[in-house]
């Protein structure tokens, strides 16, 4: 199942990179460049998921889980990319689209596919509801990642790097939330929409492990 997985994962990066060099060929532009970085950040959340659950060891997988919490955001984030849509005169918009489009859904499809990963990880060691709950909180988490890698332009290692600017924005904006509605706003309505994206992935998509609230193991 990887494997296919893997496989598919590639295939999407390549379209993607395909329609990005073409665009950059007609228009003579350069504009899009930075989805190549993009791309690349969000495939960092599933290679940290992938070795969460093939690794045995306690530090490892450890080290495998905050590098994947910490990332997770740039995966949905792709979406966010369509605020650079504009009319371009050697480039049809809706081939702009077309581009936005399979990088945003390469991107969502990668990070729900981590959390995926991850979610049955947890659910065989400590129960499909701490599963549930690892991957609900994540992608709320990833909701409020996205507000600020957007808004405020923090990015995922700077955690690591240069905590101290990241983890007083944060607390500011926890301390004083009537100041700051645009966070809670943003946050609360990507969190629904990934989370009901996820539920849905797990309603309808053949071959995706249901765990069920009930379950115990």
């Amino acid at each position: 199942m990887h494997r296919n997985l893997h496989l598919a994962f590639a295939a999407l990066l390549v379209w993607s990179l395909a329609l990005l060099g073409v665009r950059m060929i007609y228009s003579h532009s350069f504009w899009f460049l930075f989805l190549i970085w993009n791309l690349f950040l969000a495939v960092i959340p599933y290679v940290a998921a992938v070795a969460f659950e093939r690794t045995r060891r306690v530090v490892l997988q450890a080290c495998a889980f905050v590098v994947w919490i910490l990332f997770l955001p740039n995966a949905p984030y792709l979406v966010t990319d369509f605020i650079h849509l504009r009319p371009h005169a050697a480039i049809p918009l809706w081939y702009d689209v077309l581009l936005l489009m399979s990088c945003a859904g390469t991107g969502l499809l990668l990070g729900y596919a981590s959390v995926l990963l991850v979610q049955n990880v947890i659910a065989r060691k400590h129960g499909a509801r701490a599963g549930w709950c690892v991957a609900v909180v994540a992608l709320v988490l990833s909701a409020y990642g996205i507000y600020l890698g957007r808004f405020l332009r923090f990015n995922s290692w700077e955690a690591l790097t240069d905590p101290l600017p990241l983890f007083a924005d944060i607390a500011h904006q926890l301390t004083n939330p009537l100041s700051h509605p645009k966070t809670f706003a943003v946050t609360l309505l990507f969190g629904v929409t990934l989370t009901l994206g996820y539920f849905a992935l797990h309603a309808f998509a053949p071959g995706v492990p249901r765990q069920r609230f009930s379950d115990r193991r």
